[in-house]
C-alpha cells in the first residue's frame, strides 16, 4: 500500500494510537424495521433496550461490504443508520484506520471520506468529480482514477446535509471530468452513473435516511451502540483505576434510565467525565441520579476546567453559556446539529472565545478548501445542545422575564405577570406540534430545571 494514503488517514483521524487504545466494538446489525420512527431518538434508545435481539443479524464494522453468503449479490452501497452520538463516525474512522494499517479490506485501493458537514461548504461550487477530489485530497492530483479498480467514498452525516438531493430530476453525469454542482455529483455517484465500480458508504440519523431511494441501497445496517457487556468494557478502558470504574458501572446499573442511555457512547463519555470526579472524591456534592443532574454536573465541570485554564477570559462564564444556549436553541428549532461562523455571529459569539469552551462545542477544521481555513462547528452531542437550549429558555425567563418561545410581542404588563408555568406550557405546546419529536428531550430538561 502506498504510504501516502496512510498519511492522509492519520491527518483526518488525529491520534490513531488513542483510537486503537480506547476503541470498543459497537453492536451493529444488518437491516432495520423499515419504518420511519417519529419518536425522539432517546425514546428510540429506550425502546431498543426492551427489544429482543434474536432476529437481528450482528455484523462487524469491517465486514459491511461482505455478503453474508457466497450466493449473495455483491454489495456496492451501504446505508448505516444510528441515532446521534451512537458511534457512526467512530465506526467510519476505525474502518479507515484498520484499512490504512493493512488489517482489513485490502482489496480497496483508495478511501475518500467526504463528510456532509464539509461538502456543505462547497454546495455553491461547480466542479468535476476529479476536481472535487483534488480540492479535498491534494494527493490525488497524480492519481489516474480510471486505473483503479475499487475505491470507496464515505459520505458521513446525511442528516447534516444542507443541499437538496433530488434523485428524480437530476441531470445524468457519467464523466469524472464533467463539471456539475456537488449535489449532482453526489447523486450520480450513488446511482452508479459515475464510477460504477466504486463502493459507497452513507451514514445517517434515522429521520434523514429515507432521502436515499431504496433501489440505490444494497445493504442497510444500524449501529445499536453498546451492548451491556460493551458498556462495562468502555468504562474499564476509559478509567485506569479499575476499582473506580467498577463503582461507576455499579452506580449506573442502579439507575435504569441512565444505564439505558449508556447505549450511546457519547453519554458513556459524559458519565465517565462526571462520575470519575464525583466518585473519585475530586468533587463534593450529591452524586447525579437523573439525566438533568448528569448534564448539569457535566456543564459545571467543563466550566471549572475552563476557569482553571483561562483566567483572563473576555466574558463571564454566565454570559458565554447564555450565548451558547441561544445558539443551541435557535439551531435546535431549525433541526440543525451543525452550524457555521455566521450562525455564531448572529448570537453575538466571538468564535475565538467560543473555542475556549471546547468541551461543550467542538470545531472541525479542514484546510483543503481553497486558500482559507474553513470551520464547521457542532455540540459534542445532540443532548448537550438540548440541555443548553433548555437552560437558555429557563435563565432568560428568570433573569429577564422573557419567554423566548413566544414569537409575537407582548406588553410589559403581561411580561411582568408571566410565570414559569406559562413558559413550560409554551414548550409543551411546541413539542406536541413537532412531527419528529425533536423537542422531547429539550422539554424534559426544561421541566426539571
Amino acid at each position: 500500500m502506498d504510504t501516502r494514503h496512510f498519511d492522509t488517514v492519520i491527518i483526518n483521524l488525529g491520534n490513531q494510537t488513542l483510537l486503537n487504545e480506547i476503541y470498543t466494538e459497537l453492536y451493529i446489525t444488518e437491516g432495520d424495521s423499515g419504518e420511519v420512527n417519529e419518536e425522539h431518538e432517546v425514546r428510540q434508545i429506550e425502546a431498543a433496550s426492551r427489544r429482543t435481539t434474536t432476529e437481528e443479524t450482528p455484523i462487524k464494522c469491517n465486514d459491511i461490504f461482505k455478503p453474508l453468503s457466497e450466493q449473495d449479490e455483491p454489495i456496492r452501497t451501504v446505508l448505516t443508520k444510528g441515532v446521534a452520538g451512537i458511534g457512526k463516525t467512530v465506526s467510519v474512522q476505525k474502518f479507515i484506520l484498520d484499512w490504512a494499517e493493512g488489517k482489513a479490506n485490502q482489496d480497496i485501493h483508495l478511501i475518500f471520506p467526504l463528510p456532509f458537514r464539509e461538502l456543505n461548504l462547497m454546495k455553491d461550487q461547480k466542479l468535476s468529480l476529479m476536481e472535487l477530489l483534488h480540492v479535498c485530497f491534494n494527493e490525488t492530483k497524480e492519481t489516474e482514477m480510471s486505473s483503479l479498480e475499487k475505491v470507496l467514498f464515505i459520505f458521513d452525516g446525511l442528516d447534516e446535509c444542507r443541499f437538496p438531493l433530488d434523485f428524480q430530476n437530476t441531470v445524468r453525469v457519467c464523466d469524472v471530468t464533467e463539471s456539475a454542482s456537488v449535489h449532482v455529483l453526489l447523486i450520480n455517484l450513488i446511482k452508479g452513473n459515475l464510477l460504477p465500480s466504486a463502493l459507497i458508504w452513507i451514514t445517517s440519523r434515522p429521520a434523514a435516511a429515507d432521502q436515499i431511494p431504496s433501489e440505490c441501497v444494497h445493504r442497510v445496517t444500524e449501529v445499536q451502540g453498546f451492548s451491556d457487556p460493551q458498556k462495562g468494557e468502555y468504562f474499564r478502558k476509559r478509567i485506569s483505576d479499575q476499582s473506580l470504574a467498577n463503582n461507576i458501572i455499579t452506580h449506573l446499573k442502579s439507575l435504569r434510565s441512565l444505564y439505558i442511555m449508556c447505549h450511546i457512547p457519547v453519554f458513556c463519555w459524559i458519565s465517565a467525565t462526571v462520575l470519575e470526579r464525583m466518585l473519585g472524591e475530586e468533587e463534593s456534592g450529591e452524586i447525579p441520579k437523573t439525566l438533568t443532574q448528569m448534564y448539569t454536573h457535566f456543564l459545571i465541570i467543563q466550566t471549572n476546567i475552563i476557569g482553571e485554564k483561562y483566567s483572563k477570559k473576555q466574558e463571564s462564564d454566565e454570559e458565554m453559556l447564555l450565548k451558547l444556549g441561544q445558539l443551541a436553541f435557535q439551531q435546535l428549532k431549525k433541526g440543525n446539529l451543525i452550524f457555521y461562523e455566521e450562525d455564531q455571529r448572529e448570537c453575538g459569539i466571538d468564535v475565538r472565545e467560543a473555542a475556549v469552551y471546547s468541551g461543550v462545542c467542538t470545531q472541525n477544521f479542514r484546510e483543503e478548501f481553497g486558500l482559507h481555513q474553513s470551520k464547521v462547528y457542532c455540540f459534542v452531542h445532540l443532548s448537550i445542545q438540548e440541555h443548553l437550549a433548555a437552560l437558555y429558555v429557563h435563565l432568560t425567563f428568570m433573569m429577564e422575564k422573557r419567554n423566548v418561545l413566544i414569537q409575537h410581542q407582548v406588553s410589559k404588563w403581561w411580561m411582568e405577570k408571566m410565570t414559569i408555568s406559562e413558559v413550560h406550557k409554551s414548550a409543551v405546546d411546541q413539542a406536541l406540534e413537532s412531527q419528529t419529536g425533536h423537542l422531547d428531550l429539550f422539554l424534559r430538561f426544561l421541566l426539571v430545571l
